[in-house]
């Protein structure tokens, strides 16, 4: 589902000078350029989102620290990141995809499905693809092991089942907060255990939800989900709210 495309020139200029960067150290095999700028759909407040694949393992907390080093001492880069307060160039580092875990009481939902759709499913490789990358992808295209995605489909449902009987106890003791994390950590689930019926990597469970829907053909659900959890008027709570917030810092 890839669809490469930059919408600023600052954007293109950004990615060759990280992949400039990237391809100084020893041992890295293929530059990605990932999320919405991968999937031609960035517009030019967005950051811009990449991923360096190693064919060795690797120290991403280190490389990190590095990247943003270099970016504070390169004028381009830097200007970059100070567009707005929520510019940025993120960096991801790996040299394999993590394996599945199996939950533990509480547990739930975790990244691993959204990891292999951001790196592997919907990147773009910005110039050539290396062959660690080329191994990397086929044992989790079109999509990863029926043994394996049974496992999952019922493992996400339990918790899932679990999170949202725990929201009537909760709520009969007056512990509204208490319910309502455990209500947005159910609908993740939910939105996880979806994706994974329908053998479809995700981008993430907290956007981009329309797009994602309409890959499973499920685009006209997204209000009716998003009521669910009562994601109306977001704009008028989240004033409301700084309004509190500006009285505390005037006391």
């Amino acid at each position: 589902m890839s669809g490469l495309a930059f919408p600023t020139e600052e954007h293109a200029a950004a990615a060759s000078a990280a992949a400039d960067w990237a391809h100084r150290m020893a041992g890295v095999d293929t530059v990605l350029v990932v999320n919405s700028c991968a999937r031609g759909v960035a517009v030019a407040a967005s950051d811009l989102d990449m991923a360096v694949v190693f064919d060795r393992p690797v120290d991403d907390d280190r490389l990190d620290l590095e990247w943003r080093a270099h970016c504070r001492a390169d004028p381009m880069l830097n200007a970059f990141w100070n567009r707005s307060a929520f510019s940025a160039i993120h960096l991801d580092f790996f040299d394999d995809i993590p394996r599945p875990q199996i939950w533990d009481e509480g547990g739930g939902p975790d990244d691993f499905e959204i990891v292999i759709g951001n790196w592997i499913a919907h990147s773009a490789p910005f110039g050539d693809t290396g062959p660690h990358f080329a191994k990397l992808r086929q044992p989790w295209l079109p999509y990863y092991d029926e043994n394996l995605r049974r496992a999952r489909i019922a493992m996400i449902a339990e918790a899932c089942r679990r999170d949202l009987e725990f929201i009537p106890f909760y709520t009969a003791r007056d512990l509204t907060l208490q319910a309502f994390d455990r209500l947005y950590k159910a609908f993740r689930e939910y939105l996880q255990l979806l994706f994974v019926v329908h053998r479809t990597y995700p981008l993430a469970y907290n956007k981009w939800l329309r797009e994602q829907l309409g890959w499973i053909g499920r685009a006209d659900r997204t209000e009716p989900l998003l009521e669910l959890i009562g994601m109306d008027d977001l704009r008028g709570r989240a004033k409301a709210l700084e309004a509190e917030l500006l009285a505390i810092e005037g006391i």
